[in-house]
């Protein structure tokens, strides 16, 4: 890869510019990512396994526990959106990695001390959910500051990579933990993965520029209200918002439905199961190491619907599986669904990080989260509510047609008419 710069008599020269596995700030920014998703992967298993194991905690206990972690998503990802953008992003995600490694290392002290109760873990559980909001929406505002534009697509495609990884093994190695050293210290390990993606954070040479200081007597309200008026006064940026809302909607039907209809339907055994489901993840690791590939042979910008509409299709085969040999069309297209939405997530961030203006990036990130995320647990709901009124395998087939179908919110938008991402006019 080359790009233009200018010598000391002004005369214009093509300059080889190193790929990203040589440039050593991405690496570190990639690196302290990866740790910090393992560590909130790790956190998920080993906090409600504190409570069973530790504290004997009901299983209502548990689920408040769990909804504990993933409540600051809805509650603090807008105010979060307009914090960031006031702020140098590499300062708070350091400051994130160091809040999560005190909050969590609380846990295994107070235990030491058999003064753990069910009340420092909620607290802990909804802390550490706000730094990682906090962490995610810094990320991805500032990898568009740390490399080029034409470089967003390659390196969202790794930390989507790593994002998988995370999601697969996260989950085994949070278990293996609580087996190997125990409960509590299982949060020590967990603990020191921040304190190692905040050292990779610190080895970062690139300073970013300050942003702009804004007005004094400007409410964080107005700031908020700007973010969300951007993202979907934007004609694509707002279909795309629609298309992942309605996407995680679905999402989270089939979330709900995928495990009983495992079970209950295929008579798979448990530990089969678990086996299945990770399948997407599988999926979403491929997706990652070929998105870039992929986006270079059909577009930039044709490949966000593209990825839905047949990427995706093969999905619905999943529904059709039957007990037996017929149990592998399940896994099949569990996995080809973990594959064509990784690949749409990273192609439409890309598109996001590459048309939004800098002091609007963390509250654009913010907003979309926000919303998309928040369709999530709606979707479990109705997922329930449909299979125990139609059945789980009609109701799995509508919670996977209609992902599918969200594909046509950005297929029906100016994407249509586009190949690739438009680069932005260089200054």
């Amino acid at each position: 890869m080359t790009e233009v710069a200018n010598d000391s008599q002004g005369v214009e020269t093509e300059v080889e510019r190193p790929s990203l596995w040589r440039q050593r700030d991405f690496i570190l920014l990639w690196s302290g990512q990866t740790l910090s998703e393992v560590g909130s992967a790790v956190t998920r298993v080993a906090l409600p396994l504190v409570a069973v194991v530790v504290l004997d905690a009901s299983t209502f206990e548990v689920g408040l526990l769990t909804a504990a972690t993933t409540l600051a998503f809805a509650v603090f990802a807008l105010p979060a959106g307009a914090i960031v953008d006031r702020h140098r992003k590499r300062s708070l995600m350091i400051v994130c990695d160091l809040l999560r490694l005190l909050i969590l290392g609380s846990v295994p002290l107070a235990a030491a001390f058999d003064v753990l109760t069910m009340g420092q873990l909620y607290l802990v559980a909804l802390a550490a959910g706000v730094c990682t909001v906090f962490f995610d929406v810094s990320y991805q505002s500032y990898l568009p500051s740390l490399i080029r534009t034409d470089e967003l697509m390659a390196a969202n495609g790794k930390l989507g990579t790593t994002q998988a990884l995370a999601q697969l093994g996260g989950p085994s190695l949070g278990g293996g933990l609580v087996a190997l050293v125990g409960a509590a210290m299982a949060i020590v390990v967990d603990a020191l993965s921040y304190a190692l993606s905040m050292l990779a954070m610190l080895g970062i040479r690139r300073r970013e520029e300050p942003p702009p200081p804004p007005p004094a007597d400007e409410p964080l309200s107005r700031r908020i209200t700007e973010g969300l008026r951007f993202v979907f006064g934007h004609p694509i940026l707002r279909r795309v918002v629609i298309c992942t809302g309605t996407g995680n909607l679905f999402g989270g039907m089939t979330a709900a439905l995928a495990m009983v209809f495992l079970v209950r339907e295929l008579h798979v055994g448990p530990a089969l199961t678990g086996l299945i489901l990770a399948g997407s993840a599988i999926g979403g690791i491929l997706g990652g190491m070929f998105a870039g590939r992929l986006a270079e042979r059909v577009g930039s910008a044709r490949i966000i619907w593209v990825s839905v509409l047949v990427f995706s299709a093969p999905q619905i085969i999943a529904a059709a599986a039957w007990e037996g040999w017929g149990t592998l069309l399940f896994p099949l297209g569990w996995a080809s669904a973990g594959f064509a939405y990784m690949v749409y997530n990273i192609a439409q961030v890309t598109y996001r990080q590459s048309v939004t203006p800098p002091e609007l990036m963390g509250r654009m990130n913010a907003a979309v989260r926000w919303v998309v995320w928040g369709t999530m647990p709606i979707g479990s709901l109705l997922g329930g509510a449909l299979g125990s009124l139609i059945g789980v395998r009609p109701a799995l087939v509508v919670a996977f047609a209609g992902s599918w179908a969200a594909g046509w919110f950005v297929f029906f938008s100016p994407l249509r008419r586009m190949r690739d991402i438009p680069r932005p006019e260089a200054g």
